[in-house]
């Protein structure tokens, strides 16, 4: 019983501090590839310059930061149609699909302060193109309608007002669920295949 709460102590722990780069990765990157050398620098700048700062404005600058990475669907830079990159992963190479912007807010967020159970991966449709799109929900306070973090606006708004947008999964470690009519969760599976996969990736700090 000892061991399974120290393994997930550390688990837990070291979730609040993801992603992190080891002075030897970044060693290498500065020799092999500057520009993402440089990138990870800033990135690591930014999210120290808003500790302190106030909850809400520390959503409006990071979603405003991270949005300023360049868009590229999974095709081009993964080889395939479906391709979920760890945050470290993105700030490598710099280019990311949808759920890329959502995985590498909801970290960052994370590694903030924020509480992880109100911070939800979120797949939605786009009803006006009648595609599926994935942005961050956050839950701010209990009862309202979740803020709305999309690579696709640089405006946070609740996701009532967002009427271009149908809700589908919210996903998250704890499970996988959907919203009632009452703006409430209902959990209807543990895990999200794709997402139980990303996290044991970032478990090994990849």
């Amino acid at each position: 019983m000892k061991t399974l709460f120290l393994i997930l102590f550390s688990t837990l722990l070291f979730s609040k501090q993801y992603p992190t780069f080891s002075q030897q990765e970044l060693s290498l990157l500065k020799s092999k590839n500057l520009i993402a050398y440089n990138r990870i620098h800033h990135y690591t700048d930014t999210l120290q310059n808003l500790q302190g700062v106030s909850k809400e404005e520390q959503l409006t600058k990071l979603n405003l930061y991270l949005n300023g990475l360049l868009a590229q669907y999974d095709i081009v830079t993964q080889g395939q149609e479906e391709s979920w990159a760890t945050p470290k992963e993105f700030l490598t190479l710099g280019f990311g699909d949808c759920e890329d912007y959502a995985l590498i807010k909801y970290y960052s967020l994370i590694k903030l302060g924020f509480d992880e159970k109100k911070l939800y991966v979120t797949i939605v449709t786009e009803k006006f193109k009648n595609s599926r799109h994935m942005v961050l929900a956050y839950f701010q306070k209990a009862g309202d309608s979740p803020l709305i973090l999309d690579n696709l606006s640089f405006k946070i708004l609740p996701l009532r007002k967002r009427s271009d947008l149908q809700a589908e999964y919210f996903i998250n470690s704890s499970g996988v669920y959907v919203m009632k009519k009452n703006g409430s969760l209902r959990k209807i599976a543990k895990e999200f295949d794709l997402f139980e996969a990303l996290r044991k990736r970032i478990a090994k700090n990849l």
